[in-house]
């Protein structure tokens, strides 16, 4: 495709659209895969559903904040984590525990999914026994790009087309049903998720949590990675499953 002056159009920055259900989650369990896409060049777009105001802040809860003083910090805190990985972040507000699907959320949702044409979608896995707001937000984000895909689905923006799903790790993967069937080399990015970790400090009790799951995964990494890749001594990782058919041209 070329201008009117014969010069080739650009190609736009691929594009990776984040679908989470708290204010923390993204950095947690996705910091490294978007800090990586951000180095890259590449936009990525968090869809916060809700800020985690009462299921995820018990630390403000017992310093006695109020609700619109716990929304207040934690939009700060993931406005701050999501700077720090190179991101967006747009607030949804739709309120946590439970967090419920509506008509206007879905269409909120497919608007995001048309604007910003996403080649990579993560969100949460099906399951989660411990928290039920994060099966609530995958059935959203796989609804939305259903509906954003279909061409007689009222609202702006162009059909999507259907962009691979990742679903990155739960706390508790055991018990969720999760397989690290994607291992993600983050080692070049750690230090700035960590940085971004550090900006949630309503869940101080985290950080060394996923510093040590980084660690592991990185272990896994190095173990299926062959013999000669020239690895870091301390691979760092995150862990990903996916709920659709990989498409490719050769196995790799």
């Amino acid at each position: 495709m070329t201008h009117g002056n014969g010069a080739p159009a650009a190609t736009p920055p691929r594009s990776t659209l984040v679908v989470t259900a708290h204010a923390g989650d993204f950095v947690w369990r996705a910091g490294g895969a978007i800090a990586l896409a951000a180095s890259r060049g590449e936009k990525v777009t968090i869809a916060c559903l809700t800020f985690g105001e009462r299921g995820e802040s018990a630390k403000a809860w017992r310093e006695g904040k109020k609700l619109d003083e716990i929304k207040a910090i934690r939009r700060e805190e993931a406005e701050r984590a999501a700077a720090t990985l190179g991101a967006e972040v747009r607030f949804f507000d739709a309120g946590d525990y439970p967090l419920l699907a509506t008509p206007e959320l879905t269409d909120r949702l497919v608007a995001v999914y048309r604007e910003t044409q996403p080649d990579v979608v993560l969100t949460h896995p099906v399951e989660d026994p411990y928290n039920g707001d994060h099966p609530a937000a995958n059935r959203m984000a796989l609804e939305a790009r259903v509906l954003a895909q279909a061409i007689g689905y009222p609202g702006e923006g162009g059909i999507i087309g259907a962009p691979p799903v990742f679903y990155f790790e739960p706390h508790q993967p055991e018990m969720s049903g999760f397989k690290p069937e994607v291992l993600l080399d983050i080692t070049e990015v750690w230090d700035t998720k960590r940085k971004a970790m550090e900006c949630l400090g309503a869940q101080q009790h985290l950080w060394d949590y996923y510093t040590d799951l980084a660690v592991r995964r990185g272990v896994q990494l190095k173990r299926n990675a062959g013999p000669n890749l020239g690895l870091a001594h301390k691979t760092m990782a995150e862990a990903y499953m996916r709920p659709y058919p990989q498409i490719a041209k050769e196995l790799a």
